[in-house]
């Protein structure tokens, strides 16, 4: 294996949360926090840690619902989904930010950690990278098919570090309408990208999911890639 992986604590106030951490072959890199859908930190997530790991950085997965019912673990469809939204409904965001800042405060702090410190989000997630890319605790922002941020456009004025969107042309959920809102806040600002991906749906990142397009996933990875390598 090129990958290490171990779960570590992350300190959060007088408590302490897990996260998962994969770290690349050389042992050292700049950092990216992988930022969970509704399902938890699954093998899915675990996944895409690792990959980032083999792509040489430091990578690490925060439990983001610890405090509801940690460690969780859930698939895609049935009384899973309807567990992960469940829980999504007990979860305070503004809490679930504050854990993200934890977590990047904790990479910092790892002698790994030589550069640095993205987030990288998907779903849920993807509206948690942009609320804690306005919190400027991170260095950069990447929020995969991040629903409702149309709705929390107030935050785009905090935010100071590059941001990078990507969006399927087919998600229902986040229809092109809002896609449009969120890029008319940023309009004009050359720290900022838009990606919108011909027949790919939402979730199309992830393996597991039946909305799974290998050439939306493909090109949205290449171009994260270059957008981390180029500002990390």
């Amino acid at each position: 294996m090129s990958v290490t992986s171990r779960w570590i604590d992350i300190p959060a106030g007088n408590e302490s949360f897990q996260g998962y951490l994969a770290l690349p072959k050389g042992g050292k890199g700049p950092a990216v926090i992988i930022i969970q859908e509704i399902f938890g930190v699954n093998s899915h997530i675990r996944a895409v840690a690792d990959q980032y790991a083999q792509d040489g950085y430091v990578a690490l997965a925060p439990d983001i619902f610890w405090r509801t019912q940690p460690r969780v673990e859930l698939t895609y469809a049935g009384a899973d989904r309807d567990k992960g939204i469940e829980i999504l409904q007990k979860t305070d965001v503004g809490l679930a930010v504050a854990d993200i800042g934890a977590t990047a405060a904790a990479l910092r702090a790892l002698p790994e950690v030589t550069g640095k410190v993205a987030a990288i989000g998907y779903c849920f997630g993807g509206r948690l990278a942009y609320l804690t890319a306005a919190q400027n605790t991170i260095d950069l922002g990447v929020s995969y098919y991040g629903g409702g941020i149309q709705n929390l456009l107030d935050e785009a004025a905090k935010i100071k570090v590059p941001m990078q969107f990507h969006y399927g042309e087919l998600d229902h959920g986040i229809p092109l309408e809002a896609v449009g809102q969120v890029q008319e806040r940023f309009a004009g600002r050359g720290d900022a990208e838009f990606h919108i991906y011909a027949n790919a749906d939402h979730g199309f990142n992830c393996t597991d999911r039946a909305s799974y397009n290998q050439h939306a996933a493909a090109l949205a990875h290449g171009r994260t890639l270059t957008f981390l390598g180029e500002r990390l």
